[in-house]
């Protein structure tokens, strides 16, 4: 099962289910208890008040007992039945199976024959045993009873009464639960009716719902499709007005497309550009070569190894940019900026002076390697501009360090900023070559500070600002200046 349509379906079909189930348990508990609590009070009412006749002295065989639908059991404490309801057959849940009166006395201690309406009842008062009692407890139980032929279930109940003459009995009275069964049952075999039919409602309506939410999401997955087939970038897919997650699915993955499209024509300008560079260095040399095969004597071997040297360095960069691109973190390292400024500057022969300041040691972490780079490619910025000498200062600024290089020079036109950081630019398309470089060390300062999770930017004039964050200093809260680059 591919479709999300029909495994949604699924879902809510088997959820609504599993709830319908335990709905439906619920109420039939809830119906069959509140039934039997209406029979077991029938059956007490019954019980307390056969008990209370006996009680008042009643004789056995004149107890008013209920009619046919409620089965009644009188018996003593030997186990004795001494009263039983008119047609009652068999009976099971009271202890007792017997259901034919045995001959005794009367509550009253009098035989029943005796008892004579002319004589005005149990005889003088000074002869009246009094009353018995009727316990407060009372049993329930299930049982069956088989009346006039007919078997059903009663919900039976007992209760203890004592006789006049201090004789123990007990009265088992029933309540019919035909009643009980018979709403229990109506009731289930609604819910088992219309269980399948709920259940393909919400199958159907989960169906449709789904497949309505669903479409526009189609609609993104073919427009993708095309996208990839027709390997136009510059398409994006139909956004919906919905507001909900599939429009915000449609906006990522056209935004992803975007960056998408932005990588590839950076990638593509990108090799262009090299291709160009690359160009120059090989034909000079490949000339040169020819000629010093044809004519020996005519070699220009400084040249040559001069052409050889811009190549390799031309790559070594585009091998960098390769790996910055593809991800390039830095080591976790602790590098003292302090120290790697003042030996970079000695171990550099420039022909104009470099004036440092270190106003404060700071610590950062990262590539000592690739940030002595960066400040060398600031220096061979700088040099290349400065008319009488070159400045570097180091400070800390709260959580960060700030290093900046500066020259005497004309400075960088606030419009360029920003664009001399871009690969294979140069603002002097004039100068030569081997003057201005191929326009990739600006570009590599700044991808490695990036990577090092700072920034570097152009300030006022020509100055050229580093800031890298410090090493075990949080720096949440307190972000890089925000300038523009060159």
């Amino acid at each position: 099962m591919r479709s999300v349509r029909a495994k949604a379906a699924l879902g809510a079909t088997l959820v609504v289910a599993v709830a319908l189930v335990a709905a439906g348990a619920a109420v039939l508990w809830v119906l069959r208890d509140n039934l039997l609590g209406r029979a077991d009070l029938e059956a007490r009412l019954a019980a307390r008040e056969i008990a209370s006749q006996v009680a008042a002295g009643r004789a056995y065989g004149s107890l008013e007992l209920p009619d046919r639908e409620q089965p009644v059991q009188v018996v003593d404490e030997d186990g004795r039945l001494r009263a039983a309801s008119e047609g009652l057959e068999a009976v099971t849940g009271t202890g007792s199976a017997d259901v034919t009166p045995e001959p005794g006395p009367s509550p009253t201690g009098d035989d029943d024959d005796d008892r004579d309406d002319d004589h005005g009842g149990r005889g003088d008062d000074d002869d009246d045993p009094g009353s018995g009692e009727v316990s407060e407890d009372t049993g329930t139980r299930s049982g069956t009873a088989t009346v006039d032929g007919e078997t059903a279930a009663y919900r039976f109940a007992s209760v203890e009464a004592t006789t006049p003459r201090g004789e123990t009995v007990t009265v088992h009275a029933g309540a019919p639960l035909a009643t009980e069964q018979e709403a229990v049952g109506t009731v289930r075999t609604a819910m088992l009716a219309g269980l399948p039919l709920l259940l393909a409602v919400v199958a159907a309506a989960t169906w449709q719902t789904t497949r309505r939410a669903l479409r526009p999401v189609e609609g993104i997955r073919r427009s993708m499709a095309a996208i990839t087939a027709s390997a136009d970038l510059s398409r994006r897919v139909p956004v919906a007005g919905s507001g909900d997650e599939v429009e915000r699915l449609a906006r990522t993955t056209n935004e992803t497309l975007t960056a998408l499209e932005s990588s590839v024509e950076r990638q593509r300008k990108f090799v262009a550009d090299a291709s160009h560079e690359l160009r120059s260095p090989i034909a000079s040399l490949r000339t040169q070569l020819e000629v010093g095969e044809a004519h020996p004597e005519l070699l220009d071997v400084p040249g040559a190894v001069a052409d050889t040297v811009r190549l390799q360095a031309l790559a070594a960069d585009l091998l960098l940019l390769a790996r910055l691109d593809a991800g390039e973190r830095p080591p976790d390292r602790v590098v003292d900026l302090g120290t790697l400024v003042r030996e970079e500057v000695v171990q550099r022969r420039d022909r104009l002076p470099v004036r440092v300041a270190v106003e404060s040691e700071c610590e950062v972490t990262g590539s000592r390697g690739r940030l002595a780079q960066v400040l060398g490619n600031l220096l061979d910025n700088a040099r290349r501009h400065a008319r009488r000498e070159v400045a570097v200062s180091l400070r800390r600024d709260g959580a960060w360090a700030v290093l900046e290089v500066s020259d005497d020079g004309p400075g960088v036109p606030p419009d360029q900023r920003e664009r001399i950081f871009e690969r294979f630019v140069r603002l002097d398309d004039a100068r030569s070559r081997d003057d201005g470089g191929a326009g990739l060390g600006l570009a590599i300062a700044r991808d490695i500070a990036l990577r090092h999770g700072g920034t570097l930017v152009v300030a006022d004039g020509a100055v050229f600002r580093l800031r890298l964050p410090l090493a075990g200093v949080s720096v949440s809260g307190s972000g890089p200046d925000a300038g523009s680059g060159r």
